[in-house]
């Protein structure tokens, strides 16, 4: 644990520092699922666990964590500093180089190192092996997976259309949740968490699972994204009155 938090400590410390070069503090976005793919490895360079639980939640999370580094940092590729930041950067003047490292990267990092619990600890114990808790998490992993790349996919493809511009994506899994990008996420960690919780030890790391659902559904992700949403999108108070904000499901009749 203490391994992973000084790994986690060095990679955001370092963004930080690139952050201030580039003044763009939004470059945290890709690097903060790399993170957890930094933790994975360390921990499994130092750890004495069961070597098959080891691999597959290396695997895991370092196929999650390039998947969507690869793809916010394409998404970001061209684009200015995140309105977020700016505004921040606006209001503390001088003093934003100081304010991002404590409520931008060192935050984030507290809640990598939270969330990664169940890569840390699920490597540990040596016994017992993966049995039917460890496919269970395998099977929802690959769901959570899958939801987020179609998800994400199917939203690139749309932007990309310029006749899209200014409507609502309500197609595909879009229609069936407004966030399957965030859902698949959560179901990725909770698959995770599962994987690990079949050690015993690893089952503390469900606390990870749990938090980072929290995050997407409460905190930084669902609720964020819609506010601005709802400002930039003339039709998506009626998208909101159909459409699941997390749990895919069908849509609403009017």
């Amino acid at each position: 644990m203490l391994a992973a938090a000084g790994s986690i400590g060095v990679v955001m410390l370092v963004t930080w520092l690139v952050s201030l070069a580039l003044r763009d503090a939004s470059i945290v976005d890709p690097v903060w699922p790399l993170g957890f793919v930094v933790v994975a490895w360390v921990v499994h360079s130092i750890a004495e666990g069961n070597a098959a639980r080891q691999w597959l939640l290396v695997a895991m999370v370092t196929i999650w964590g390039l998947r969507l580094s690869a793809h916010l940092a394409w998404r970001k590729h061209g684009e200015p500093e995140d309105y977020r930041y700016r505004a921040m950067r606006k209001h503390y003047g001088p003093r934003f180089p100081i304010i991002s490292l404590v409520t931008v990267f060192a935050l984030q990092g507290l809640l990598m190192w939270i969330v990664s619990l169940p890569v840390q600890l699920g490597q540990v114990p040596d016994s017992p092996g993966l049995g039917v808790l460890a496919a269970i998490g395998l099977l929802v992993w690959i769901v959570g997976f899958a939801f987020e790349t179609v998800g994400d996919v199917q939203l690139a493809t749309f932007t990309a259309d310029p006749s899209s511009a200014g409507q609502v994506m309500d197609r595909g899994l879009w229609r069936y949740t407004r966030h399957p990008n965030y859902f698949g996420d959560a179901c990725v960690w909770w698959g995770i968490a599962l994987v690990a919780a079949e050690s015993g030890l690893g089952a503390i790391g469900l606390v990870g699972a749990l938090v980072m659902t929290i995050l997407l559904r409460r905190v930084s992700g669902v609720p964020m994204l819609e506010r601005s949403m709802a400002k930039r999108r003339p039709g998506y108070a009626d998208y909101v009155a159909h459409t699941s904000p997390f749990l895919p499901r069908p849509p609403r009749r009017s």
